[in-house]
This record gives structure tokens, sequence and C-alpha cells, in this order.
């Protein structure tokens, strides 16, 4: 195995990482940087929230279809151990972009995508959770929160089959969470915006 390769390859999905789709929609159609709007943050929920339906929807595919792609080259050069690297840097990426000033997303939709192409069952019901829980409590960040948590403990019990797929669930889902830091804390003081309200 070519690490030097793969360590090229990793470099590489952190740059495609760094394509925000709501930083990109919101300078190109709107002329606006929406980290100046909303949450300030650059994910498909502030989107969401800025800009509508469409706009978040639109950030959601983009961000989530970064992540699968990354997923999916690391893994047809290095199987789980490159889904693990580039999914893991794309994600990085997003989160700490440099061509952004390492302002970014939360990293929620990008880790999405790479954990789809991973395991598309596990990921579709993970992602049914994260909208029950939004549907019944409008709390965005609830749904994302609770994902992260699902995430890890199925990591923690995958990881004695794959290693790699394992320790990939454990470690987007303890980045996401530690990027949820501020909403944890606001939803514990009720201070947490519901979806629909500002």
């Amino acid at each position: 195995m070519n690490y030097l390769y793969l360590i090229i390859l990793g470099i590489v999905c952190y740059f495609i990482g760094n394509i925000s789709g709501s930083i990109a929609i919101s300078k190109l159609v709107y002329k606006q940087d929406i980290r100046n709007y909303g949450s300030k943050n650059a994910g498909a929920t502030n989107a969401l929230r800025v800009y509508g339906v469409k706009v978040g929807l639109a950030t959601f595919l983009i961000d989530s279809f970064k992540g699968l792609l990354c997923a999916y080259l690391g893994f047809k050069f290095y199987g789980s151990l490159g889904i693990l690297v580039c999914g893991l840097l794309c994600v990085i990426g997003h989160i700490l972009p440099v061509l952004y000033n390492f302002k970014g997303g939360k990293g929620i939709a990008t880790s999405f995508g790479v954990l789809l192409f991973a395991q598309p069952l596990q990921v579709l019901i993970l992602l049914i959770l994260f909208l029950i829980v939004v549907l019944m409590t409008k709390y965005v960040s609830l749904g994302s929160i609770l994902g992260c948590i699902s995430a890890v403990i199925y990591g923690l019990i995958y990881i004695r089959k794959d290693f790699y797929i394992g320790l990939i669930y454990i470690l987007l889902g303890i980045i996401s969470l530690f990027k949820h830091r501020t909403n944890i804390n606001r939803l514990i003081h009720g201070k947490e915006s519901k979806l629909g309200k500002n």
C-alpha cells in the first residue's frame, strides 16, 4: 500500500471539503456571506433559516455530495482505510476551510455523505431518527446531536467488525458533537431557536 498517495488523496479531499454550498450560494446568488447572517454558521440549517427551504436543501445536497465523493475516492483506492482518511479530511475541510479563513460549518451534512457511502442502510436509519426528533421538537440541533450520539454508540459496537468504518462513525460523531457544544448549552438553558423561529 502506497501511503504517500493516500496522504495526497486526503489533502485533495480536504480541499474538496472547503467547497461550501451555503457560502457559494450566498455569494453567487445573494452577493452576501452567510457567515454574517443568522447563526453565522456556514451550514444547511442556517441556509434554511436565512434563505429558505430551497437554499437549505441545495446546501445540504452539495455538502453531502462532497462527503460521498471523497468517501468513494478513498474506498476506490484504499478500501475502508480510504473512507476513514478521505472522509475525515473532507469533513475537517468543511469545518475548518483554509479557503474561508477556517470558518465553515458543523459537518453534519458532509458526515452524512461520508457515512451514506460507507453504510447506506444504517445511515438512513439515523436520518429517520433525525427527522422524527426534528418533527417532534422543532429543534434541528437536537436531531443532529442525538444522531451524533447514536453514530458514536454504533461505531463503538461496529468497530470490532470493521475497525476503520467503526472509527469513522466515532470520530465524525465526536467532532460534530464538539461543534454543537454551544447548541447543547442553549438547549440546556432553553435558549435554542426552534425551526421556523429566529
